[in-house]
Parts: C-alpha cells; sequence; structure tokens
C-alpha cells in the first residue's frame, strides 16, 4: 500500500514539473494490495477469513485446510491443456459423425461439416458451428496457455485484461459443446434400419475430451496468481491473527 501511494505522490510531482501529461498512466502501473501480502487466506469451504495463518492450517470454524492459492494450479493447468492440446488433433481430423443409408456410407469431420453447409447455402449454421466448435476451443486453449505462462513468470503485463479474459473464458466455454449435443440427437433420432443411420465417430470422442480438458483446465487455473508478485518481492505476511 506504501509502495502504491509512494508511486502516486511521485507522479503528482512529475506532472506538476512538466515530466508527463497523465498521473493515471503512472497510477495504472503501481501495485494492487491483495490479500495475500496483507497475509489473509480465505477458507474456500465455509468462507471465513483469517489473517497471519500459515497455509495448511485448519480453518477454525469447520476445520478445513486453509490454502493461500489452488495447491498444484500451474501443475495441474499445464498438464490438462497438454493434454487437451494432443487430442485437439484428432477431434479436427477424425470423423465425428458417420451416416448410413441407402446410398452408401459418408463420413464428416467438423470441418467437412462446415464447409457442406456453407456450400449448401447454410451460412448461419455454418458460421455457428465454425465459431463454436472451431473457433471457441482453440480462444479457449491460447488464452489459457497464455494465462498461465503470464502467471509463471509473474508478469504484472496487464493485469486487468487478464482477469477480464478469464472470466470471458468461463462465460463462453460452455457453448464448445455444441458438436456433441447435435451428433448425440442426430445419432438418438435417426435409426431406421436399413435406410437411414447415424452414430457418432471416433472424432467426437477427442472433442468431447478436449471440451472437459480445457474446461478441467480453467477450473484447474487460479485466477489470483495473476496477481501475485515475484517472490522477492512479497512482504512477510502480519502475524496478528484474526477470524472474520
Amino acid at each position: 500500500m506504501s509502495s502504491s501511494a509512494s508511486r502516486v505522490e511521485r507522479a503528482q510531482r512529475a506532472v506538476d514539473q512538466g515530466k508527463t501529461a497523465n498521473v493515471a498512466e503512472v497510477v495504472a502501473d503501481a501495485e494492487v494490495a491483495t490479500a495475500a501480502p496483507l497475509g489473509y487466506l480465505a477458507c474456500h469451504h465455509c468462507t471465513a477469513v483469517w489473517q497471519g495463518v500459515e497455509p495448511g492450517e485448519p480453518c477454525g470454524r469447520c476445520g478445513t485446510h486453509l490454502h493461500r492459492r489452488k495447491p498444484d494450479s500451474l501443475k495441474r493447468t499445464w498438464a490438462l491443456l497438454i493434454a487437451a492440446c494432443i487430442m485437439y488433433v484428432p477431434a479436427n481430423l477424425l470423423p465425428v459423425m458417420v451416416t448410413t443409408s441407402l446410398l452408401g456410407s459418408q463420413q464428416d469431420t467438423i470441418l467437412s461439416g462446415i464447409i457442406y453447409f456453407w456450400v449448401t447455402g447454410a451460412y448461419g449454421l455454418a458460421a455457428i458451428i465454425f465459431v463454436a466448435s472451431f473457433l471457441v476451443p482453440l480462444f479457449k486453449l491460447t488464452a489459457l496457455i497464455l494465462l498461465a505462462w503470464l502467471a509463471q513468470r509473474h508478469s504484472s503485463w496487464r493485469q486487468r485484461e487478464r482477469a477480464t479474459l478469464y472470466r470471458v473464458l468461463e462465460v463462453i466455454g460452455r457453448w464448445s459443446m455444441l458438436d456433441v449435443f447435435v451428433v448425440a440427437l442426430l445419432a438418438g433420432l435417426v435409426r431406421i434400419q436399413g435406410f437411414a443411420e447415424v452414430t457418432a465417430g471416433v472424432g467426437i470422442g477427442a472433442f468431447g475430451a478436449v471440451v472437459v480438458l480445457t474446461m478441467m483446465a480453467s477450473i484447474s487455473f487460479d485466477p489470483r496468481l495473476t496477481w501475485d508478485p515475484p517472490p522477492e518481492r512479497r512482504p512477510a505476511p502480519n502475524p496478528r491473527k484474526t477470524f472474520a
């Protein structure tokens, strides 16, 4: 807190001396005081807040072990992201739906389905599938990799925007399952033995794995790591112990 205040004071003096034109530019770079440097720990089970306690100690209200951050958050996130990246390749190359009729059998991947709807004039449906089944998983993978990499480096680059990006990922992540729902619906409805039959292909399993793995990676990632300074710059926690 004192460090941030001193930066604001120096910024104001710089403006008065004509060295800079905007106090906000300097204030934006000031360190943000968070609960962790101040020695506060919150119980994830009963939401009680403690000060001056050590990670691993039991909560005085419910007995749950307290943690400053999610245990092994980055390790779990990286493991899940690597697995999701591996599964992303067969999810787009292998067929997600197999249609069998009197005219023969046809296998469709996600991209071939998008191309088919676009060529036949169903531009809206092609755009929806392209965004929900191709762009959203790719965007989520890229964004989570960026967030995890910057958090691991204790980077202070655009912290507010990164926090906003994580909230956006939580909102759009649920729409990644559109292809899985469509194939499951068609497989249940189109069952005319000898005439037409729709079954799920191997690719739908890989695609579902990508969605689940990215969801688990998003849950495993602790967004509070975005605000953590490097270890050498963290102040010692206040030894005073209180309960709220």
